[in-house]
C-alpha cells in the first residue's frame, strides 16, 4: 500500500508553534479517559437501579451513548497522541476496540489507509464507505437507536471470518502479511470474550452482561454516528485537500468532549499528530486558511442534507466548500 499523505495540500504553520501543539500529555488523556469512565458508571449505576421500569430505557440510552464515546478514546489512542507514556496508548487502543467492536490490528491498518485515500475511490476508503452517503436508508437508520443493525452485523461478521482464519477485502487491501497473523488472534481473542458473555448469560438468565457490554453498540450509536456522519457527508470524492473532503463542525460541551474534540476534524486529517487536546488551539492558529466551520449541528443538517439527498440520484454531486480566496 502506497502512503502519498505528503502530496495532500497543507495550510501554512510556524514549524516551533506546530512542534508545541504535536506535544502529548499523560494527564490530559488521563483526565478524559477517568471522567468518560465516571459518567459511564453512573448511567450504568442508574439503569440498573431503575430496571423494571420505563426509566431504565432512558438511562440505558445515555449509558449506550456514553459507552460508545469508546470510539473518540480507540481513535485518539490509536494515533497514539492520547497519552504521551506508549503502553497507555496501546492499553486503552485495546479496550476501546473491544467495547466498539473493533478488531484492534484491522482497524489500525484501515484507519492508516482511511488517512492515506480520505473519500478515495480508488484506493478505496473502507472506513467511510464513500457509497454510503447516497443511500438514504442507511443514512435514516443511523441516527436512530438500533438503526446500527447491518453494520453491527458487518463488523462482527468480518472479526468472525477473520477468528476463522478467512481474509477479508479490507485485510487484504489494508493490512501487511506479517500482521495478519496478529489480526487473526485478536479477533478470535474477541470472539471467545463473545461467546463468555453469552455462556454467562444464558447460564445465570441474565441480560445485563449483554445489555452493558456487547449491546451498546446496537442501540446506543446515535450521538457518535451523528458525529462521524457529519465528518463528511457530502464531500467532494477523490481531491487531495482535506479542506473539501473533510469538515469541523463546532458541537455543544456534551457532545465535543464526548467525542473528543473531534468535531476539529478537518484540523485532525491536515494534521494528524496533533493531540485531540490542542485541535482547538490549531483551529484558531489555521483558521484563516481553511472554511469557516459549521457553527451547530443545525446548521449542518439545513445546508448539507439537501446535498445528500441529491446525491441518492447523482453521486458526483457535492457540497460545495467555500475555501478562503488568499490560499486558493
Amino acid at each position: 500500500m502506497k502512503v502519498n499523505l505528503d502530496q495532500w495540500y497543507k495550510c501554512d504553520i510556524d514549524r516551533k508553534v506546530f512542534k508545541e501543539l504535536t506535544k502529548r500529555s499523560d494527564w490530559q488523556g488521563i483526565k478524559h479517559v477517568s471522567l468518560w469512565i465516571v459518567f459511564l458508571f453512573l448511567a450504568g449505576y442508574m439503569a440498573f437501579i431503575t430496571w423494571g421500569t420505563w426509566w431504565t430505557v432512558l438511562w440505558f440510552l445515555i449509558y449506550g451513548n456514553i459507552y460508545m464515546a469508546c470510539n473518540p478514546v480507540w481513535h485518539e489512542c490509536g494515533h497514539r497522541t492520547a497519552f504521551k507514556t506508549r503502553w497507555l496508548n496501546e492499553i486503552f487502543y485495546h479496550i476501546g476496540s473491544f467495547m466498539y467492536n473493533f478488531e484492534p490490528i484491522r482497524w489500525r491498518w484501515s484507519h492508516f489507509h482511511h488517512h492515506s485515500y480520505t473519500l478515495h475511490t480508488d484506493p478505496y476508503d473502507y472506513e467511510i464507505q464513500v457509497t454510503k452517503p447516497t443511500d438514504l436508508l442507511f443514512v435514516f437508520l443511523m441516527h436512530l437507536p438500533g438503526g446500527n443493525l447491518f453494520t453491527f452485523l458487518f463488523f462482527h461478521l468480518e472479526t468472525i471470518k477473520h477468528a476463522l482464519g478467512m481474509k477479508s477485502i479490507v485485510m487484504e487491501d489494508c493490512v501487511p502479511e506479517n500482521e495478519r497473523a496478529k489480526c487473526r488472534f485478536f479477533a478470535r481473542t474477541h470472539v471467545s470474550i463473545w461467546l463468555g458473555i453469552m455462556v454467562i448469560s444464558v447460564y445465570f438468565s441474565t441480560w445485563f452482561l449483554a445489555l452493558y457490554l456487547l449491546l451498546p453498540f446496537l442501540y446506543g450509536t446515535t450521538m457518535i454516528h451523528c458525529i462521524q456522519f457529519i465528518q463528511h457527508a457530502g464531500l467532494a470524492n477523490n481531491v487531495k485537500d482535506h479542506r473539501l473532503n473533510v469538515r469541523t463542525v463546532k458541537l455543544n460541551p456534551i457532545f465535543s468532549f464526548l467525542c473528543w474534540n473531534m468535531e476539529y476534524h478537518l484540523e485532525h486529517h491536515m494534521f494528524p499528530m496533533v493531540p485531540s487536546y490542542n485541535l482547538k488551539k490549531l483551529q484558531n492558529i489555521i483558521k484563516d486558511q481553511i472554511p469557516k466551520p459549521f457553527p451547530n449541528l443545525f446548521s449542518f443538517y439545513k445546508q448539507v442534507l439537501p446535498v445528500v439527498i441529491k446525491q441518492a440520484t447523482n453521486p458526483a454531486d457535492y457540497f460545495k466548500t467555500n475555501i478562503p480566496d488568499k490560499v486558493n
